[in-house]
């Protein structure tokens, strides 16, 4: 996909997610070969501006539609994002193991809320269907793998 294909999506998904007016947002290509992120934000919440940041060098992920659908709706999630990270902030000590693991639940909690959003909205609206396995075939293990050492827990 080449760059005048990924901005027209862009625009297409800030209108279709109502991102703009409310935030003045750009997108950016980075084509650095050692940045390992397919697709991130840069954000400025007071003043409600966001650089959107997609690798056109090496891409981790084959369908950059359902990237950019997906980095756009943590600008939609940004709002509750903020308010549960301020909510753990101050509710745990820093570096407790409460506070990590709070963090941790909430991290993993928001990606997954995230792309179950993204991957909604792309079955309805997208032009390029095919969800992306990217994170599955490379580096991921087996679901039995993961529960090795469990079946013994009764």
């Amino acid at each position: 996909m080449d760059k005048a294909e990924i901005t027209a999506l862009f625009e297409k998904y800030i209108k279709k997610l109502r991102i703009t007016p409310t935030w003045d947002i750009r997108l950016e290509f980075v084509e650095d070969p050692a940045w390992r992120k397919t697709g991130d934000f840069k954000i400025d919440c007071d003043d409600r501006k966001a650089i959107l940041l997609i690798n056109v060098s090496n891409p981790n992920n084959v369908n950059l539609e359902e990237v950019i659908v997906h980095e756009l709706m943590h600008i939609k999630m940004y709002p509750l994002d903020q308010v549960t990270e301020s909510l753990i902030i101050n509710c745990f000590e820093e570096g407790s193991s409460a506070s990590n693991f709070a963090y941790r639940q909430f991290f993993t909690a928001l990606e997954q809320t995230v792309e179950e959003l993204a991957k909604c909205f792309l079955l309805e609206f997208g032009d390029d269907r095919e969800l992306s396995y990217g994170r599955c075939s490379k580096k991921g293990r087996s679901f039995n793998e993961l529960y090795d050492g469990l079946n013994g827990i009764e």
